[in-house]
């Protein structure tokens, strides 16, 4: 395994003031529409969110009656997501964690969601593979990543040519790199499909949004976040199946722009 990367340098007052404007409040409303809807209906299973954050999205799982556990290795981000918990009076655990490590017994998750996560591991084959092994037979597994060929990548790839660290560190994929990734954990991907379509301003954001939906159900190409659903090859689907669905579709990715 490749040595791990440093922690990012972000806060949870970064999230917080990311949602606070109208790019990112349109776009995380979006990302997070994608990613549950193909979680699927979560109530009383046991789901793992990989990379947590602040929490809101395991948050909003939890409300929906999961039994969500989410781990970060973040201590400050950790402490954020236990304090949007208790704010939102829903029920989550929140342990430290690494993804390509994950302190969790094999089969133990009906869901495994990692937004915004695989872009900043060192060792992506590894972190997929652990989430596949804790996955229970039949169970789904929800990434949502940074797209490759986006304005939202140029942008971010210009922003760390000027020195930005946390895009130094991001490693961005196309649909057909991330697919390739699951099934190499011995995945069948069912589901692909994108979001955010438009570049990264308010006005265009509150334009396009009503569009997006449509477009992810499309294609991939120019979307800023990509979303695949996965299941183990024991489910009743065959391996290799992709369905492609419009997903109405949270920011790209849970990172502020």
């Amino acid at each position: 395994m490749r040595e791990a990367p440093a922690p990012l340098q972000i806060s949870p007052v970064a999230y917080q003031s990311w949602r606070a404007t109208r790019l990112g409040a349109i776009t995380e409303s979006l990302e997070q529409r994608v990613i549950l809807k193909l979680m699927g209906p979560v109530k009383d299973a046991d789901v793992l969110d990989a990379g947590c954050g602040d929490g809101a999205l395991a948050c909003a799982m939890a409300s929906g009656g999961a039994s969500v556990t989410g781990i970060d290795a973040d201590p400050v981000m950790l402490a954020a997501a236990r304090a949007h918990a208790e704010a939102t009076r829903v029920e989550a655990m929140f342990l430290p964690g690494r993804i390509e490590r994950l302190p969790f017994r094999d089969s133990s998750f009906d869901v495994v969601v990692a937004v915004t996560v695989l872009c900043f591991v060192a060792d992506a084959d590894t972190a997929v593979r652990e989430m596949a092994r804790v996955l229970r037979p039949g169970g789904r597994l929800v990434l949502g990543e940074l797209g490759r060929r986006s304005v939202w990548a140029m942008s971010r790839r210009f922003r760390a040519w000027l020195g930005a660290t946390t895009w130094k560190a991001a490693h961005f994929r196309t649909a057909a790199e991330l697919r390739v990734l699951l099934q190499q954990a011995g995945l069948a991907v069912v589901t692909v499909c994108g979001a955010v379509f438009y570049p990264p301003i308010g006005l265009c954001a509150q334009a396009l949004a009503p569009i997006d939906p449509w477009l992810g159900h499309r294609t991939t190409i120019g979307a800023a976040f990509i979303a695949l659903g996965a299941t183990s090859v024991s489910s009743t689907r065959s391996p290799g199946t992709e369905i492609r669905s419009m997903n109405r579709g949270p920011s790209p990715g849970r990172l502020p722009q």
